[in-house]
This record gives C-alpha cells, structure tokens and sequence, in this order.
C-alpha cells in the first residue's frame, strides 16, 4: 500500500521526532513531516483511500480496505489544545480517498504555543521492516511518502 503525505514539508525519520513514543516506534512504523516554522493554514489530506475510523481534532486514522490502519498525528502534544485552532473537514466514519481535505491546522500557532508541529505518519500494527521510504527530502501534501508492503 502506498502512503501520501498529508502535509507538505522536511521529511524526518521517526527517531527524530520530539516525542518518546512516536521516537521508539511503540505506536508503530513510519516517518514524520515538519512542516516548518512558516507553515500557516495547513490542510492535512487523507494519506490513503478508506474508512475514517478515529477522527480529533489533532490526529486521525483512516483503515484501507486492506484492512491496513495509518495514523496521521498534527503535531506534538497537540491533544492539549482541546480541538483550538484546528478545523475538522471530514466525519467518523467516512469513506474518503486518497488527497481529500482532512484537518486544516496553524502549525505556527502550534509552535508559538511550544509545542511541536512535526506530523508523524504511522503504519499501526506494521512491522519496521514493511515500511520503505519514497520520499525525498522536501515533499508537497499527497506526494508519496512511504510504501507499507
């Protein structure tokens, strides 16, 4: 299965996401997306095609009909800001397709709150060795990011 990138930005390995648990891949595989210090109004799209089983206003998890779980999390320690400055475009539940408007955030907001805006990507219940980077450096939301084999 191929994953797309649901913001634009630098692209970083998980290890260097500032956060323990997406760091150590306890959650699961995958890679991050910074979207950088000037990034206002970003809309997250759908990574893949599916069912929008988890939706907040910080992170959602879309299940392809592989049966394949990618978690999208909009920053770091966002979960504290209770859903302020984020804009919910789509519905638990929802069939939605690859590239579709998600979640629209102010990542500068983010940081000028001192949190991180960096945006892990994550493969649920894959294994590190399934997860291969596509990605270059720099990409542009929906460019592909990863494939999940």
């Amino acid at each position: 299965m191929r994953v797309h990138a649901p913001v634009p930005g630098r692209v970083l390995e998980l290890a260097d996401v500032p956060d323990q648990v997406f760091a150590a891949a306890i959650v699961g595989p995958g890679l991050a997306i910074d979207p950088g210090p000037d990034a206002e109004a970003v809309t997250a799209v759908a990574p893949v095609a599916g069912r929008v089983v988890k939706l907040h206003p910080h992170a959602f998890v879309i299940v392809a009909g592989s049966g394949q779980g990618v978690l999208v999390h909009l920053g770091i320690d966002t979960v504290e800001l209770a859903g302020d400055g984020f804009t919910v475009h789509a519905a638990e539940g929802e069939e939605v397709t690859t590239g579709a408007p998600m979640i629209t955030f102010d990542p500068v907001a983010v940081a000028q709150g001192g949190r991180s805006p960096v945006c892990p990507v994550i493969a649920l219940d894959g294994g590190a060795e399934q997860v291969h980077r596509l990605a270059p450096a720099v990409v542009a939301a929906a460019d592909p990011l990863f494939d999940w084999t």
